[in-house]
Formats: structure tokens, C-alpha cells, sequence
């Protein structure tokens, strides 16, 4: 009894043992059938140099899918590429922007993302709408203001990071004004070539000066360098010719200039002649009623204009204040 008792265990144990190296078996087969050729290759090769060096520096392993030239899938903001910032044009610090006020793009739900979100709602159906019909390039955008510093800037990357987490919606951000450029320094952004350098000829095409972004639909043309001839360039028939292609190229896209102040500047008036909207920033407590008026009178009356009041104090349920943005179109 014993004996046969000690050789059932010994059966049972060597049944567990053919079992679990069965199951080890298959499953290195799963393993092997679900890892592509592409990711076997750079298992193998990370496994090689570990155990020649000891340590696996990941900068050594290149991932097939992303060589040079190509670039790897992300969410709308682009937070988990492996791309460097060279080719995506413009890398934009999401914590910076967070720090110093802006819409957060990193899921973070605050006052300032719904106020944007308002704002856009009202642009976007004057663009794609029924309105659309009755206005000419009604998808261009343009934010200025009538004096400086009233946050026109602000409001503009705002609006083009807000449209850009659309789903089925593009943003082109094109800083024109090319006095006083302000949109790569409000973003954290090197200078590089712009609009300038296209319209004198500096750059061949215009997609030399299109930057894209780690916001997957989000696209910057900077302004370049100043020069003399600003007016008579932003008037000239390439940049109609540039604004008419922006236009009307890609169904989906949404342009945005962010122009100079409207009173004493007269690159701000031909701009005006190229959007079908355009959003004046109005400072409260500072801005005064005769500039606005001066200022409205300066765009084109066919244009759909609104007035994005800036730094425009609320009260919160608590009885505390906080600066906020509020929308309004102008009536006839």
C-alpha cells in the first residue's frame, strides 16, 4: 500500500511538472505570435547589449516605427511621443502654460477651459454654420484689440489650443502681427522664420514657414522678422493669394491671426480685409468706450464681430472674485 501510494504521488508530481511545462511552453508561443517582427528585433537587440554591457541605454534601441521622418501616433496632445521637438516643429511646454494661466491641456478641468469653450462655440458656427453663407472667408479669425496689452495674444493661442482639441476640426495659428510678434513667447517658443520671410521671398513655399506642434491639430506660422516694408508686404497679391489657399484647401481648418492692436496701425485694417470674423479683446476697467467704437469702425462692416471681454471680474459661490472671459457679438 505504501509503495503504490508513493508511486501515485510521484505520478501526480510528474503530471504537475508535464503540466507546467506545457502551459510555460504555450505560452511562450502566445508571446512570440503576438510580438511583430518589427518589436522581436529590438528585443533581441536590447537583450544582446544588456548582457555585454551590463545596462540598456534606450537611446541605442530604435524602434522601427519610429526612424527618422516618421512620426509615432499620440493623443490630440501629442504627451507620450518619442518624437523630438526638430521634428515636430514646435514642442510646447503643457506645465508652463498651465503655471502661467492658460487652458489646460492636461485633462485638468478649470474655470477658464468652459469659458473658452463658450467662446469657440459661437466662432465655430458663424464658420461652418448657416452664417457661413453670407460671409466671406468665414473660417479666418481674426483677434486684435485697440490698444496694446489687452491680452489679444492670450485669447488667440487660447482659442486656437481650445478649437484644437475639436474632433473633427484643424487649427492654423498665424501670428501677423509682424510689428510686435508675440505668439512664440507667449507659448515658450524659439524664433524661427515666419511670414516675413515668405512674402519677401526668403523661403520658396509657404509650407517652409508652417511649423506643426506636439497639439496634433494645431499648426504655427510665426511672423518672422520686422520689416519696413510690412504693410506693402501683408497687402501684396501673394498674400492674398496665401490667405485664399488658407482658406479654402482644407474644409476642416480653422485660421487664426492674431493681429495688431487696430488704432494707429495700418497693417491691422488690410488684415481685416482677409477674415470673415474677428474677435476684439477689450480689457475691462481699462479699455475705454471711444477706442472700441474707433476700433470697430476700422474692420470690415460685413464682418461677423465679437468682443471678448478680458480679465472681466466674477464672483464666485463662494463671495471671491476671479478673472475670467466673456463673449459678446456686436449688434446691429
Amino acid at each position: 500500500m505504501k509503495n503504490t501510494i508513493e508511486k501515485a504521488l510521484q505520478k501526480q508530481k510528474q503530471s504537475k511538472a508535464a503540466e507546467l511545462e506545457k502551459a510555460k511552453s504555450a505560452e511562450e508561443i502566445d508571446v512570440s505570435r503576438d510580438v511583430p517582427v518589427e518589436a522581436k528585433s529590438v528585443l533581441s537587440s536590447e537583450t544582446s547589449h544588456s548582457s555585454s554591457k551590463g545596462t540598456t541605454n534606450p537611446e541605442d534601441i530604435q524602434d522601427d516605427n519610429n526612424v527618422k521622418g516618421q512620426t509615432s501616433k499620440t493623443d490630440n496632445f501629442g504627451k507620450t511621443s518619442k518624437i523630438a521637438s526638430e521634428e515636430y516643429g514646435f514642442n510646447i511646454d503643457f506645465e508652463r502654460l498651465d503655471r502661467n494661466g492658460h487652458i489646460s491641456l492636461n485633462g485638468e478641468r478649470k474655470q477658464i477651459n468652459e469659458e473658452y469653450r463658450e467662446i469657440k462655440r459661437k466662432l465655430l458656427a458663424n464658420a461652418f454654420g448657416a452664417l457661413s453663407k453670407t460671409l466671406h472667408n468665414p473660417n479666418i479669425i481674426m483677434v486684435t484689440s485697440s490698444r496694446p496689452s489687452e491680452g489679444k495674444t492670450f485669447t488667440a493661442t487660447n482659442l486656437a489650443m481650445s478649437i484644437a482639441s475639436e474632433q473633427d476640426k484643424t487649427v492654423l495659428l498665424v501670428d501677423a502681427d509682424v510689428l510686435k510678434p508675440n505668439v512664440l513667447r507667449t507659448l515658450g517658443l524659439e524664433n524661427r522664420q515666419g511670414l516675413m520671410e515668405y512674402l519677401k521671398g526668403d523661403v520658396e513655399d509657404v509650407s517652409d514657414v508652417l511649423y506643426s506642434t506636439n497639439i496634433d491639430k494645431l499648426k504655427i506660422i510665426p511672423a518672422g522678422r520686422s520689416h519696413h516694408l510690412s504693410t506693402e508686404l501683408l497687402a501684396s497679391q501673394k498674400m492674398h493669394d496665401t490667405v485664399d489657399e488658407f482658406a479654402n484647401r482644407y474644409p476642416d481648418r480653422v485660421v487664426i491671426f492674431d493681429t495688431p492692436p487696430l488704432i494707429g496701425i495700418n497693417e491691422s485694417a488690410i488684415l481685416a480685409n482677409f477674415a470673415g470674423q474677428a474677435v476684439v479683446v477689450v480689457e475691462e476697467g481699462r479699455a475705454k468706450m471711444a477706442d472700441i467704437k474707433l476700433s470697430v469702425e476700422r474692420l470690415n462692416p460685413d464682418m461677423a464681430i465679437g468682443f471678448v471681454v478680458n480679465k472681466s471680474v466674477h464672483n464666485d459661490t463662494d463671495g471671491s472674485g476671479y478673472y475670467g472671459y466673456y463673449y459678446a457679438e456686436r449688434t446691429n
